[in-house]
C-alpha cells in the first residue's frame, strides 16, 4: 500500500539552471548527490526534489498532475516565489475555511502548487483571467 511521496521529478531545459533555481525558492533544501552516481537532487523537508533534462516523452510545461506544497503563510509564499521569477498561473483561491491554494509556474512553465493559510481579501498577485472562445 503507498504511504506518501517520496519524490517530485521536475522536467526542465537546463538542469543546473534548475538545481540553483528551486534551491532559491525552496531555501531550507539540501542539495545531495545520491550513492553511488553523480545524480544530484535536493532534499526538501521527506521529498527528494528531482530536476532532470526535459526530452521528447516529458516536456516542461503545465499539464497534467500538479504536486501541493504545504506552506506557512500562503500569501507569502506566491510573494516569495513571485520575487524569484515565478508567475502566478491558478489562483490564489479559498478550497476551505482559512485555507487557499495557487499554482504558479517556474521558469520553465512547470506548475508548483501552493497550499497553506489564507485571507482571500488580502493576496495581491493573482493569476490573469482565462478567456474561452465559443464556436
Amino acid at each position: 500500500m503507498p504511504h506518501s511521496p517520496v519524490a517530485v521529478m521536475v522536467h526542465v531545459s537546463n538542469v543546473e539552471e534548475g538545481l540553483a533555481w528551486y534551491q532559491q525558492v525552496f531555501p531550507d533544501a539540501r542539495r545531495l548527490v545520491a550513492p553511488g552516481s553523480s545524480f544530484e537532487f535536493l532534499q526538501v523537508g521527506a521529498v527528494q526534489l528531482e530536476v532532470v533534462p526535459a526530452d521528447e516523452k516529458v516536456s516542461s510545461g503545465a499539464a497534467g498532475s500538479v504536486v501541493y506544497w504545504g506552506m506557512a503563510n500562503l500569501e507569502a509564499a506566491i510573494q516569495h516565489f513571485a520575487s524569484h521569477g515565478a508567475t502566478v498561473y491558478r489562483g490564489p483561491m479559498q478550497i476551505e475555511p482559512g485555507i487557499g491554494m495557487c499554482q504558479v509556474r517556474d521558469p520553465w512553465g512547470n506548475c508548483i502548487g501552493l497550499r497553506g493559510p489564507y485571507d482571500s481579501g488580502s493576496c495581491a498577485l493573482r493569476a490573469a483571467p482565462t478567456t474561452r472562445s465559443h464556436d
